[in-house]
C-alpha cells in the first residue's frame, strides 16, 4: 500500500466514507501479510521504490495461486518471474489482464503508468539464444516503469552489427549487455559508450563455457570500466539495477 493510499483511506473514515472495520481491516496486513507458506511485504515499495516480485521456481500452484489472489486486490504491478506455462494458466483467470511471456517467463500485471518516459534502458545481446534472459531484464525494466529499447544479436563475432546501433546504445541512460560464450560484449561496449553497463552472463555456450561461469568470469576481469556484473542468466537483477539507475 502506498502512502497515497493510505492518507486516502484515513480521509475516507474522517469523512464518513468508511467504517473503521474497514479500515482497520486495510491496514491489518501492514506491514506483511502473513500466510501459511509466505509473508507478502507490503512495505517493500514504500522503502525500496519497488514492490515485490514473486520468484515463480519451487513454488506449488496452490502457493502461487493463493500468493496472486491476494496480490490482485493491492494497487501495485505485479510481477513473477521464472514461471512455467502451467503456473499462468493456473492463475490467469484471476485477471484478464495478465500477461505471459514464454521468452522472458515472467507473469506481468500492470497497474500504474510508466513513469520514466524521458531517458531509456537499453537491452543488448551478443547472440539470438542469448534473448530469453535480455527478455527478463527488459521486462523487469518495463513493468517497473521504464522505456526500454532492445538491440538483439550483434556479438563480436560479426561486430559491424554493433556498430550500427550505436547510436541507440549511445542514448540510453543506462546499458544491459546480455552475452554467453566467452561473455565479451560488455567489454567491447565499455570502451565505446560513456554510460553504466551492467552484464549479464548466460549459461549459453559448448561446454567450457561451465554453464556461463567462463562468461562470468570474463566479465568480471573486463579491463573496461564502468561494467558492473550480476549473476549466470540473472535477467531480473539486471532489469531491477538499471531500473533503479534510469529513476536517479
Amino acid at each position: 500500500m502506498r502512502p497515497e493510499h493510505i492518507k486516502a483511506l484515513f480521509e475516507s473514515y474522517k469523512n464518513g466514507e468508511c467504517s473503521i472495520d474497514h479500515a482497520m481491516e486495510e491496514l491489518r496486513d501492514l506491514p506483511y501479510k502473513a500466510m501459511d507458506f509466505a509473508n507478502l511485504d507490503n512495505h517493500r515499495e514504500l522503502r525500496v521504490g519497488y514492490p515485490e516480485v514473486i520468484y515463480c521456481a519451487g513454488k506449488s500452484i496452490e502457493q502461487l495461486r493463493g500468493i496472486f489472489e491476494y496480490l490482485v486486490t493491492k494497487d501495485n504491478s505485479i510481477l513473477a518471474t521464472r514461471a512455467t506455462p502451467e503456473q499462468f494458466d493456473a492463475i490467469k483467470s484471476l485477471n484478464a489482464d495478465f500477461e505471459y511471456n514464454s521468452l522472458a517467463r515472467t507473469i506481468t500485471l500492470r497497474k500504474t503508468a510508466p513513469k520514466n518516459i524521458d531517458s531509456y534502458i537499453s537491452v543488448v545481446t551478443a547472440g539470438t539464444s542469448d534473448i530469453p534472459v535480455a527478455e527478463e531484464a527488459a521486462i523487469t525494466a518495463e513493468i517497473f516503469g521504464n522505456r526500454v529499447e532492445r538491440i538483439f544479436d550483434v556479438g563480436v563475432s560479426g561486430i559491424h552489427r554493433l556498430f550500427s546501433r550505436m547510436d541507440t546504445i549511445r542514448g540510453a541512460k543506462v546499458i544491459i549487455a546480455v552475452a554467453g560464450m566467452e561473455g565479451a560484449l560488455p567489454s567491447v561496449l565499455g570502451g565505446l559508450v560513456d554510460k553504466p553497463i551492467i552484464a549479464v552472463p548466460t549459461s549459453v555456450g559448448y561446454g567450457a563455457n561451465f554453464g556461463g561461469l567462463s562468461a562470468l568470469l570474463t566479465m568480471l576481469n573486463s579491463c573496461a570500466a564502468g561494467v558492473s556484473v550480476v549473476n549466470i542468466d540473472n535477467g531480473f537483477g539486471a532489469g531491477y539495477t538499471a531500473s533503479m539507475i534510469n529513476s536517479l
